[in-house]
């Protein structure tokens, strides 16, 4: 949290803990989800600027932004290389001179199980990266549709971000699993 600045647009902000936490500790934030019930929850629970969003919806209607967060691996919402490139050249432009993205990921390459690298290989077979994922999230009767979501490694990461504005500053590694959070700055 230390890299937070200024106002803060929260992608994928599900109930809110990160934007209650950050609302508290004084800052601007517009949290973002998909989901209405998300948001919903998000209100009743006293975030103050909420609203039910998709992330392809973002734009610099919402006004500049000094942090963009994605917790939660929510890089992962940008669904493919071509669509990451495409928000990430769009988030440049809603943001202020000195902005940071601040996304979590899990490099997909860190495993040894067979299912999962059977499903890279299926992957690259149809033309998608490794850890570019096809998923619906499903409670009781309640499912999504099906979307693309993208785990990468912190190589892929650098790599998507070439010709979008944005650089890779640093990355903080969990200590029990393949999770990183990526510091991105403006160039």
């Amino acid at each position: 949290m230390r890299y937070v600045t200024g106002r803060v647009l929260d992608v994928g902000c599900g109930a809110g803990r990160v934007s209650l936490y950050l609302q508290k500790k004084g800052f601007d934030v517009l949290g973002l989800d998909v989901s209405p019930q998300a948001i919903r929850v998000c209100k009743i629970r006293g975030l103050k600027n909420a609203r039910v969003m998709p992330i392809t919806k973002i734009s610099s209607k919402l006004g500049k932004f000094d942090t963009v967060i994605m917790f939660g691996n929510n890089f992962g919402l940008f669904g493919s290389r071509k669509r990451a490139k495409w928000l990430l050249k769009r988030f440049h432009r809603m943001t202020t001179e000195h902005a940071r993205i601040i996304a979590e990921s899990l490099d997909p390459y860190n495993t040894n199980d067979p299912a999962h690298l059977h499903y890279h290989k299926l992957s690259r077979r149809r033309g998608r990266m490794a850890g570019q994922l096809r998923i619906r999230v499903r409670y009781r009767e309640y499912a999504t549709p099906w979307f693309d979501y993208l785990l990468v490694s912190k190589r892929e990461m650098r790599d998507i971000l070439k010709g979008t504005g944005w650089r890779l500053k640093r990355t903080l590694d969990s200590s029990r699993s393949p999770a990183y959070i990526a510091v991105i700055e403006k160039k």
